[in-house]
């Protein structure tokens, strides 16, 4: 750390300096409580989609047994996912990904020569892909948050920690050198004083 100059002009820095962190800190602050809560929202979202998840999977398992059938490369094909719509929010300053839809290949398949239980398979297997893209999304989305909580709570625990105090110190150093810079320049004064009326009184 530089050494502090005790001098008038670095306790005006000092001061102008400690202005500015104080006038900061709780925007900062203020950041810091917004991620913490979309953090939580975050993992309370992945947690309902999980839930979700199971239920379809549930649904999804009984179809399992013909998925030997020979009809079954039909139902592997309509569930190709071809793309993931999202898009992109700004919150609290990070750039968060939303999910928006998933794109599958059409069928190739006619469905009068299909199965009967191809169409709730399909749809079956379609929705829980959907559900796990939805958490895919959801778990880039807190990953993002979480980082830019961290950077934030580093930066708050400097200023409240490092740079405020080091601030507040300096000033309160400055000030005592200052003030005894003073107390020694009047005592001085006296002194001179009195041995000038000394030898005022001696003529």
């Amino acid at each position: 750390m530089a050494t502090v100059k005790l001098t008038k002009t670095e306790l005006r820095t000092q001061q102008l300096r400690l202005d500015q962190l104080q006038k900061y800190l709780p925007t900062l602050q203020l950041k810091k409580a917004l991620l913490q809560m979309e953090v939580l929202q975050a993992s309370q979202e992945i947690d309902t989609l999980f839930v979700d998840f199971d239920a379809v999977e549930e649904r999804v398992r009984h179809f399992s047994a013909l998925l030997s059938d020979k009809s079954a490369s039909d139902l592997f094909s309509a569930v190709t996912i071809v793309e993931v719509g999202k898009r992109y929010e700004n919150v609290a300053g990070v750039e968060i990904p939303i999910f928006e839809n998933v794109l599958f290949r059409e069928p190739s398949y006619a469905l009068f020569d299909s199965p009967v239980w191809m169409e709730p398979a399909m749809a079956g297997v379609r929705e829980l892909l959907v559900v796990r893209e939805k958490i895919r999304i959801a778990k880039e989305k807190k990953k993002r948050l979480e980082k830019e909580l961290r950077d934030v709570s580093i930066r708050v625990n400097l200023f409240e920690k490092i740079l405020i105090p080091r601030a507040l110190k300096n000033m309160k150093k400055i000030r005592i050198f200052l003030g005894d810079q003073q107390l020694a320049a009047v005592a001085q004064a006296k002194v001179s004083k009195k041995k000038i009326l000394e030898r005022a009184a001696l003529r």
